[in-house]
């Protein structure tokens, strides 16, 4: 019989789960790729979608039916320089557990604002 060692890199990498979510928070930033984060990890692309459901089941990535509100601090109306809301126009940023983030006028109600909030969590 003849065996052949092939030198080189290990190709079976173990990863822990804080390891799996730093590359996977690695999305995004900067404006990386899921393509570029896996180049520069060694990785391929359905690792990191693989691992973004795996963190998610095991809720690293907190998905939850019930909707709570935060309490938050309005800017006054002067300091809002935004062209999409217009001069007086106020609006309220909510900051997601995952990162993202969702921009309204201050008057959305909270049953329309607790659906969008499901709606952006479960992307």
């Amino acid at each position: 019989m003849k065996h052949e060692v092939l030198p080189g890199k290990e190709r079976r990498r173990r990863w822990s789960d804080e390891e799996k979510l730093t590359i996977v928070a690695e999305v995004g930033r900067n404006g990386w790729t899921v393509a570029d984060v896996a180049r520069r990890h060694d990785l391929t692309r359905q690792h990191i979608y693989q691992w973004r459901r795996e963190l998610r089941r095991q809720f690293l990535y907190p998905q939850s039916d019930e909707t709570i509100f935060l309490p938050v601090e309005m800017a006054d109306s002067a300091e809002v320089k935004d062209p999409v809301f217009g001069p007086g126009g106020s609006e309220v940023t909510v900051i997601l557990r995952n990162g993202r983030q969702i921009r309204c006028r201050d008057g959305i109600g909270e049953d329309v604002l607790a659906r969008l909030i499901r709606l952006v969590e479960a992307a």
